[in-house]
């Protein structure tokens, strides 16, 4: 692992009291570009096309209501399943059922709430000022940070929705993607038995169906013998590309051969103060704190137009009109 990431993103970074500084010297609007083109088979036309796409399919969708039709929002699926209609449907469509179904994880999504600013503060789940070496927005978790018996399992899953929305309001997010990096030191029985096996089971499934996130990598250290069946469980109900992303590491110096010390807080052997970090995310949740309070007013009327595995049907007709292969190039 090179010192990329910090020539791509950030080469300064401090906080002095409420008042954060950066000094970005990266990843100008054309690279993400060129990364959205290569990956995504994104330029201008189709872009636009795809969006036209959604927006009609929305005003005539009978089944959701309020949604959102700006570009970021829309985007974010569109990108996520590579221009795909199709797929890009279904999963807003399960993006919206599972906010439904699972309201005390997913809905208000708020940074001021008293809960969510404790676990910010004490520095459970970061975001990193600097983006590793391939563009990435780099997410830091500390599970010995957060108190098992203060916090529900719930106010765990909004943490991570508050953090994971925030973030892909961004478009270089949505584009380049997300590296995850986890301590597990310190789990406790409390952390595990804070979760229903079935919740818990149903979250790790619908939630990699349903949330528009390019997840790249994921790796984690310190991890408990005694918690490596969760981890095995959850690998077992995603698709196996994604399990092939996890990386385990048993020590600092085998997570730094992937992941440059400069996107990492200084409790994972990185060069950011921990707290300069906490203090980022926060300013990065405030700034988005509106929007994401307002995904509320979305609704699902009905979950009949979601086809799951277990579904007989086909996409119908005006869905495959609006593939990807269907949109004109100028």
């Amino acid at each position: 692992m090179t010192t990329a990431s910090v020539l791509l993103t950030v080469s300064t970074w401090s906080c002095s009291g409420e008042k954060c500084e950066r000094e970005v010297v990266g990843r100008a609007a054309r690279s993400v570009a060129a990364v959205a083109a290569r990956e995504l088979r994104e330029t201008p036309a189709t872009r636009e096309q795809a969006l036209r796409l959604m927006r009609e399919w929305l005003r005539q969708n009978n089944d959701v209501a309020n949604v959102r039709q700006d570009e970021s929002f829309l985007l974010r699926f569109l990108r996520q399943k590579k221009y795909s209609i199709p797929m890009a449907q279904q999963t807003l469509l399960k993006y919206l059922n599972l906010r439904k179904l699972y309201p005390e994880g997913f809905s208000q999504l708020d940074c001021e709430d008293a809960n969510m600013k404790d676990i910010i503060n004490n520095g459970y789940i970061m975001v990193s000022p600097v983006r590793d070496s391939m563009g990435r927005r780099v997410i830091v978790y500390s599970i010995n940070k957060l108190n098992a018996s203060k916090f529900t399992c719930w106010d765990m899953c909004r943490a991570h929705a508050l953090v994971y929305e925030t973030c892909l309001e961004e478009p270089g997010d949505q584009v380049c993607g997300f590296t995850h990096v986890g301590d597990c030191a310190g789990t406790s029985a409390a952390h595990v038995t804070a979760w229903n096996p079935m919740d818990f089971a149903r979250l790790i499934k619908w939630g990699e169906q349903s949330l528009p996130m390019r997840h790249k990598e994921c790796h984690l250290i310190n991890l408990p013998a005694t918690v490596r069946y969760i981890i095995d469980f959850a690998v077992s109900r995603v698709p196996p590309k994604m399990a092939e992303r996890l990386k385990i590491h048993h020590n600092l110096k085998s997570l730094h051969k992937h992941i440059d010390t400069a996107c990492l807080p200084a409790s994972f052997g990185g060069t950011i103060q921990t707290q300069d970090m906490i203090e980022y995310t926060k300013i990065l949740l405030s700034e988005q704190r509106m929007k994401l309070l307002s995904l509320d007013n979305m609704e699902i009327l009905s979950s009949r137009g979601i086809i799951t595995s277990r579904s007989k049907t086909t996409p119908n007709a005006d869905a495959v009109e609006g593939s990807f292969r269907k949109l004109e190039i100028d």
